[in-house]
């Protein structure tokens, strides 16, 4: 769309590029990193001296206050926290392990154990709240080997920690409610007897051996590509990718940033990349009790119309939601655009019509778009290794390397796979040296499994845009490459808005085919008035089939031949399941276990006669 941005310093740094045999290239940012923290706790004890009363974080009460917690006010309870860990049977070695989601006493826990060099592990909730054989759980527990364990409420969690826990020495920390255990054996600890606790001298020694190589936390991958993996985050990675952010996003030195956000923290986009952009710039991290989803959206939306953020990130499926209400609501749009400066997302690629319902909508309440800045990174990398120019940024582009970040490009099935080298990339996985052997290849690179393509190779320093994952990319039977991740993006902003989400098949078979998830709410929005009550009611009436029929035949218009155009689909009533690998807690799918765990419905889409159920051109 076009439009003025509201200025703002984001620089893209200029690129070198060597050229090496059999096509191989590597890319140098041509600006140096920058010298940056020791470890995380130094910038709050820095922040705390400078600017004491300055909120760092706050999270609304039962009743609905914000409970604010200053710079001086969480230092003083990181070091009273760090005070009892001493005493606790945990390490580098045996991590702090939190089932629960974000909160402030989650924080300054976690922090406590940075301080004094003990690593943690945040999991997703979801392995202990909505999984039912625990496996994946289990399998993470088992290769942590953890020394304590961290829950925000007792009951919803005993029945996880019986089954996974077979260490009943092992402390259960309950930040808030009953303390009585029903099912397990554990010392029960609640959270508020740490106040009780007298400060030791001890932290200020144990706090002077953090060095850049202590471990601050492990942070399992989402397991879009198979089972979740331990990586190793260093204060290193998570202090440099602080500083190398910094120096992109060179307008965060003139206002610390004001954030509401909610994404999880067992995620390295809201553990490392938001804590880390409030916590390194001396900023407030409002705590978003709200998800990006139709039934718990509407709390992101209370804390967005009584704080106005100066910077916001947030999943596609966020920005999705949330434009459809700031344009159906001109005071919370008012209050969100009030000192608005800078917008980023993740986690997937963002639909073109919602990024431009966005610009839409920040001209019409503040004259002009505010930047919206994309990039490439990763759990490996801590999480960044690209960003794009504002002027550059639209859906697919992820830039150039940022400070400090060499990435070579190989050359693989007619793509360049993407691999990168940074004081910010893993030393390797948990405990899983067999995994980490290969993920690095023979200079150190790590190996990205993305696939990445110039804007214009007669202009490389405009950057690159994303090509698509690797392992996502399959031959029909006629030998043709299908780009999956590519004709992925391209079908979901084609079938919007009735699509959450697709797995394209045709692995050695002679057509695409697809398996659908719907956006049920839009799905629902077209029904006439019939009575409508299941998903497979609504997948069945001929208004949602029509749609999809003419969804499918616009797309199959605009294909160029057999690599892009998808011959059939089948829209599926039961919603991916974490208990089968198939989805991730941020809603990623894991394609290869999807399809593996849908073989049959993969077959109805190849089934000659056609199935009723298979819409086809």
């Amino acid at each position: 769309m076009k439009g003025e941005f509201h200025p703002i310093k984001v620089v893209a740094h200029p690129i070198h590029i060597e050229n090496r045999e059999g096509g191989v290239q590597v890319i140098n940012s041509q600006k140096a990193l920058d010298e940056y923290a020791r470890c995380w706790t130094d910038q709050l004890e820095y922040w705390a001296d400078k600017t004491p009363d300055r909120i760092f974080v706050a999270q609304r009460d039962e009743q609905g206050d914000w409970q604010e917690v200053t710079y001086s006010q969480a230092v003083a309870r990181v070091r009273k926290i760090a005070s009892w860990l001493i005493t606790q049977p945990v390490s580098a070695e045996r991590p702090i392990v939190f089932l629960c989601g974000n909160s402030v006493e989650h924080l300054m826990l976690a922090l406590a154990g940075m301080y004094v060099g003990v690593a943690h592990s945040p999991l997703s909730p979801a392995y202990s709240l909505i999984a039912t054989d625990y496996s994946k759980l289990q399998g993470i527990v088992d290769i942590l080997t953890p020394g304590m364990i961290v829950v925000d409420e007792l009951a919803p969690y005993e029945k996880a920690i019986k089954a996974v826990c077979q260490d009943t020495e092992i402390p259960v920390v309950v930040i808030k409610g009953d303390t009585k255990a029903q099912q397990i054996d554990n010392p029960i600890v609640a959270f508020q007897s740490f106040w009780d606790f007298p400060e030791s001298a001890l932290i200020d020694e144990m706090n002077e051996q953090v060095n850049g190589d202590t471990i601050a936390k492990v942070l399992f991958t989402s397991g879009t590509t198979g089972m979740p993996k331990g990586v190793i985050n260093t204060q290193r990675m998570i202090c440099a990718n602080q500083v190398m952010i910094h120096q992109v996003m060179q307008f965060l030195q003139d206002q610390p940033p004001i954030m509401v956000d909610w994404l999880p923290w067992n995620h390295t986009f809201g553990g490392n990349h938001n804590i880390g952009i409030a916590l390194y710039n001396g900023g407030s991290l409002y705590l978003d009790d709200g998800k990006p989803t139709e039934k718990l959206f509407a709390k992101t939306l209370q804390n967005l119309a009584e704080i106005s953020p100066t910077v916001y990130f947030n999943v596609p499926k966020g920005f999705e939601l949330l434009v459809k209400n700031l344009k159906a609501d001109s005071e919370l749009a008012e209050k969100f655009f009030a000192r608005l400066q800078f917008t980023f997302f993740a986690a997937a690629g963002l639909a073109q019509h919602i990024w431009d319902d966005l610009d839409a909508l920040a001209i019409q309440y503040t004259g002009k778009k505010i930047p919206m800045v994309t990039g490439l990174g990763c759990t490996e990398t801590a999480p960044s290794a690209t960003f794009a120019s504002v002027e550059e940024s639209t859906s697919g582009v992820i830039g150039v390397p940022a400070p400090g970040v060499s990435i070579k490009l190989v050359p693989n099935e007619g793509k360049l796979e993407a691999r990168v080298k940074a004081e910010t990339v893993m030393p390797g996985y948990w405990r899983q040296p067999e995994l980490t052997a290969k993920a690095f290849d023979e200079e150190g690179y790590y190996c990205l499994g993305d696939a990445i393509a110039y804007l214009d190779e007669n202009e490389p320093q405009r950057g690159f845009r994303f090509d698509g994952r690797v392992s996502e990319d399959f031959k029909l039977d006629s030998g043709t490459w299908v780009s999956a991740g590519t004709l992925r993006a391209k079908f979901i902003s084609a079938f919007a808005p009735f699509v959450q989400d697709v797995v394209l098949c045709g692995t050695n078979r002679g057509y695409i085919t697809a398996l659908i998830f719907p956006d049920w709410a839009h799905c629902q929005a077209i029904l006439p008035h019939d009575l409508v009550e299941t998903n497979e009611q609504v997948i069945a009436h001929s208004a949602v089939r029509d749609a999809f029929q003419q969804k499918l035949s616009d797309f199959a218009k605009n294909s160029t031949g057999s690599s892009t155009v998808v011959q059939r689909i089948l829209l599926q009533a039961v919603p991916p399941s974490i208990d089968a690998n198939e989805i991730t807690d941020k809603g990623s799918l894991n394609q290869r276990a999807v399809q593996a765990h849908r073989e049959d419905q993969i077959e109805l889409l190849y089934q000659e006669p056609l199935s009723d159920l298979v819409i086809s051109l």
